[in-house]
């Protein structure tokens, strides 16, 4: 079946089966941008704009700066930044010095923070001045060289009314003073005394890596996806293919979805960046600016997750605000409830469809059709040069059609492999096949769905929760015997964390201390929502804990208070 492509029936004629793919590196989609749409506005933040010019001419900047700070060909960049100009600016100049971008999530503890470092290996890293305390306290355990700090007012007065994910109440005024050193820099330097002129290096983009993208993984160990050059402009393509009644230079896009996700990179970033779209930056979900945005500014386009559209569609306000400038949007992390996507589509008049993608495939490998046919429930068709197939749990051997078991795709948006993980690698990846991980089916007419997940992921809110990672921490608390995490059913997040707890004998903890605790060592969105205390769990014979039984009995107690 995977080599019948049944799905190809179903694309309009304006969606080609094939694409002839840029050959070039990920940065040249900026340079092009700056060619083709010069003064045209690039970025959006907090009622300033920059133009495309202007973005490229401090990408380069900052490529110039980070070369004489030593940074050469595969030299890795970490960037630990919300959606502000910096992330912008620093991703592209990281590439144009021939680096590989880490994306580092601003919400990262010290503990998830240093082992990334360490694993990705990063010699320079960029964050947000208010995160300098947490960077310098892991320093010196990495191989960082060199710290560049930035902060909000770089470029505009500190906005008071905006409170980041990882900023407190009291901490609105806060600016950390930043003592520039042999390695730690100012933001503003660069743009004082750098010139925009940088060592151009020599990229191969179908073998060069462009980015290191941590996932989690069922060992509790997150792993650096590598994604090359190709890769990431491929589905970028892709993309722009997928959404065709776009215009060039045109577009505006609204950018709430994380950058330091490979969905909001690709479907926000990229994407604006290769249609020379405006990009307004959304450093946090807060559904009033949100819509007071989309008002204001007109977005075209909006890319982002079921939970995003839930909390606007729920706002209490939204009857007072136009919101008909939204075209479409593509949303992904998470199934799609068919009664949001209806809705938001009537409150609109745009078009909202699902897809689904993973971060070792850039992400995205499948999508409903935004103008055609839509089938709820499914994931839709594979994109443009996608192969998809379902594979016998077994044998790996392709079932037949409606035939339950593991999605497998392959396409030039698939990783290059796992870093410094050859095994994982070889256990992912089969003759250029990835193994998802996803169970499933796919129907006559080449619609695909999933159904369950093989691995134990959890998806809350459109971030993805690895158990083994959120349990290991539980395990080093003092008072717990045994813990298992488990992603039970949310009417709001799709599935929440819940922790279920043996304590050891004679002691005593609460759930108040056990959260406080879990923030103290796990990003806020992986920290457990639920904690129930137990004399035991159930376990197989060989005293395996059975965590699926565990979500089973929530989805039974759910349905019983439901009736």
């Amino acid at each position: 079946m995977g080599e019948d492509k049944r799905w190809h029936q179903h694309y309009p004629e304006e969606i080609p089966t094939s694409i002839e793919y840029d050959g070039r590196p990920l940065h040249a989609l900026l340079e092009d941008a700056a060619n083709l749409y010069n003064e045209k506005k690039a970025l959006h933040f907090m009622g300033k704009e920059i133009t495309y010019q202007e973005l490229f001419h401090q990408a380069k900047q900052f490529a110039n700066y980070i070369q004489g700070l030593g940074v050469e060909k595969g030299d890795r960049v970490a960037i630990m930044l919300p959606n502000t100009p910096q992330s912008v600016i620093g991703y592209y100049g990281a590439l144009m010095a021939g680096a590989i971008v880490v994306q580092t999530n601003p919400l990262y503890t010290e503990r998830e923070l240093e082992y990334q470092l360490n694993d990705s290996g990063a010699k320079v890293i960029v964050c947000l001045d208010i995160l300098l305390p947490r960077v310098t306290n892991v320093k010196e355990a990495t191989s960082l060289e060199h710290v560049i700090v930035t902060c909000i007012k770089d470029y505009l007065p500190f906005p008071k009314n905006l409170i980041y994910p990882f900023i407190q109440k009291k901490q609105y005024n806060l600016v950390v003073k930043v003592e520039e050193s042999a390695n730690t820099h100012a933001w503003t330097s660069i743009l004082d005394t750098a010139e925009a002129v940088y060592q151009s290096v020599s990229i191969d983009p179908s073998e060069d890596i462009a980015l290191l993208q941590y996932t989690g993984g069922t060992t509790g160990f997150p792993k650096g996806v590598m994604l090359t050059h190709q890769n990431l402009v491929a589905n970028a393509q892709m993309c722009d293919a997928w959404i065709y009644k776009t215009k060039k230079g045109e577009e505006i896009v609204l950018g709430v979805l994380p950058f330091f996700h490979v969905y909001g990179m690709t479907a926000v970033m990229n994407l604006s960046i290769l249609n020379g779209a405006k990009m307004i930056l959304l450093p946090k979900f807060n559904a009033g600016e949100i819509l007071k945005t989309i008002q204001k500014l007109k977005p075209t386009l909006f890319p982002g997750a079921p939970t995003i559209y839930i909390g606007l569609l729920n706002h209490p306000d939204l009857p007072k605000y136009d919101l008909s400038s939204i075209k479409a949007c593509i949303s992904g992390s998470a199934p799609l409830p068919v009664e949001v996507q209806e809705k938001f589509e009537k409150v609109t008049g745009g078009r909202l469809v699902e897809g689904y993608g993973l971060t070792e495939s850039s992400p995205v490998t499948h999508a409903n059709l935004i103008y055609g046919n839509r089938v709820s429930g499914s994931i839709g068709l594979p994109w443009p040069d996608t192969d998809a197939k379902i594979l016998d749990l077994e044998t790996f051997e392709e079932v037949e059609v409606g035939e339950f078991g593991e999605l497998a795709v392959k396409g030039p948006q698939v990783m290059k492999g796992y870093w410094n993980k050859p095994d994982d690698t070889e256990n992912t990846l089969k003759d250029g096949w990835l193994l998802t991980g996803d169970l499933g089916y796919m129907d006559e007419n080449g619609y695909f769905y999933i159904v369950d997940r093989k691995k134990d992921m959890i998806i809350a809110g459109g971030y993805n929760i690895y158990p083994r990672e959120v349990e290991e921490v539980l395990y080093e608390h003092e008072a717990i015997l045994e813990a298992v995490v488990a992603g039970v059913p949310d009417p709001y997040r799709g599935e929440t964390v819940k922790a279920y707890i043996v304590l050891k004998e004679g002691w005593a903890v609460s759930e108040e201390d056990l959260n406080r605790y879990c923030r103290e060592n796990l990003a806020a969105y992986k920290v457990p929502r639920l904690y129930e205390f137990r004399d035991e769990l159930p376990k197989t014979a060989i005293g395996k804990i059975l965590r699926r039984q565990l979500i089973d009995e929530e989805k039974e107690k759910q349905e019983v208070q439901a009736t």
